[in-house]
């Protein structure tokens, strides 16, 4: 960010007015104890906003917050792991409501004022009995010290907890965002299986955060992917609730797009987080694309490259394959002329004007034998640029998708298939 902000401890529960609360209920396997249900509530009233998953298949809870955005500001999020609660029909739908209705009884809230969420085996119906005796302990655990349990309640594949918070000066008033993101496995949002929530004091009304959180996630979330596919629950959902008794922050204002930069920088942090736990991943890659005709070009460009089999797979055999990665730009559908295209791997010239250059094959190894690498693709017809995070695929990918018996044996144990 272009302006000074200190890290800060607490996640989603850093921002002033934030309670939250995680409880193991065994959704996935009764027989083990981790959190898997969380909630994240605001003391006082919030403005809010979300996106979601593009995917024409939507999850249960996908469905329910949308409704409640349309309808309300939400004030609290209910969200659960170990099962996506998608394609479940009518009964995804009632037990999402569910879970709206078990948290905004108790917290006096109308049920629009809640969002829902789910992340897990999709197709499999909700274990609702080993669910719901947890609420009245999920609601009564409520604390300013719970953020980094939230955190570790919703991650499914993932290898770690990820979550940023931040505490910045906006307007002489001290300010906090924080969130936290589930995601190592179907990760292409396009909004946009990927979760995340954030909470900020910052007092901002609903159309000024609508449109900076449609902003930020096109250009952290939806510029990320790990294997190409996109989840039928992705959700971004964003609560401000102004505690920290700044006056409102008006659209178009220095104070929005100081906000703005803040919480770009939150959410971008958070998505290559998503991408560096990656489902058994060993590479991250920033792929940037320059000279291209359009903002358009650019970014096919871009995902044909980081969305590529081949040239994720050489770049998990320490492999800088340009010609891959050129002929990914040939078939992106952008407007591109072969013999000006430029490729640089960590800075190396390995394609100059569509043909290979004098660059040492080994000095190219030994960058793409790197955890991290950039690549610059210079299309050399413009001015319009893209940039994308990716990673590659590797066969311990395959082996850990190979299969999701163990779920499916559990629910025919709980008498839900």
């Amino acid at each position: 960010m272009d302006f000074p902000f200190t890290r800060i401890k607490g996640g989603v529960g850093a921002p002033k007015g934030f309670l939250t609360s995680a409880v193991a209920c065994g959704i996935k396997n009764p027989a083990v104890e981790r959190l898997d249900l969380a909630l994240i509530y605001s003391e006082r009233p919030c403005t809010s906003a979300g996106t979601f998953t593009t995917n024409r298949v939507k999850a249960a809870p996908v469905k329910v917050s949308q409704a409640h955005l349309r309808k309300d500001d939400l004030r609290a999020i209910v969200v659960n792991s170990g099962n996506a609660n998608a394609c479940t029909g009518v009964q995804g739908i009632h037990d999402a409501n569910a879970m709206c209705d078990a948290v905004a009884k108790p917290l006096g809230l109308k049920r629009n004022e809640i969002g829902v969420c789910s992340t897990g085996v999709i197709g499999l119906p909700m274990p609702m009995m080993r669910i719901e005796p947890k609420f009245e302990e999920l609601v009564s655990q409520l604390s300013t010290r719970n953020g980094p349990e939230v955190a570790a309640a919703i991650i499914t594949s993932d290898t770690r907890p990820k979550e940023v918070s931040i505490a910045f000066d906006l307007g002489g008033h001290r300010v906090r965002i924080g969130g936290c993101v589930k995601g190592a496995g179907m990760i292409s949002p396009s909004m946009a299986t990927m979760l995340c929530f954030i909470t900020t004091d910052a007092n901002i009304p609903s159309d000024s955060l609508r449109k900076s959180v449609l902003e930020c996630v096109e250009n952290s979330f939806n510029r990320i992917t790990i294997d190409g596919d996109m989840s039928t629950n992705d959700t971004v959902l964003v609560l401000a609730n102004g505690a920290s008794e700044m006056p409102a922050i008006r659209r178009g204002s220095a104070l929005c797009k100081q906000f703005r930069a803040a919480l770009q920088w939150v959410m971008l942090e958070l998505a290559k987080a998503v991408v560096r736990d990656g489902e058994r991943v060993t590479k991250f890659v920033t792929v940037d694309v320059k000279g291209a005709r359009t903002y358009l070009d650019a970014k096919k460009v871009a995902e044909a490259v980081c969305k590529s089999a081949l040239v994720k797979s050489s770049w998990n055999g320490g492999d800088p394959n340009w010609g891959r990665i050129l002929h990914a730009v040939g078939y992106s559908r952008a407007r591109i002329r072969e013999e000006l295209v430029d490729i640089h791997i960590g800075g190396k010239a390995a394609c100059l004007g569509g043909l290979q250059t004098t660059t040492p094959m080994e000095e190219l190894r030994a960058v793409v034998a790197e955890p991290e690498f950039n690549i610059v693709i210079s299309l050399n017809q413009g001015d319009a640029d893209y940039t994308m995070y990716s990673s590659d695929l590797s066969p311990e990918y395959i082996d850990f998708n190979r299969s999701e018996y163990a779920y499916w044996k559990q629910a025919r144990k709980d008498g839900l298939v």
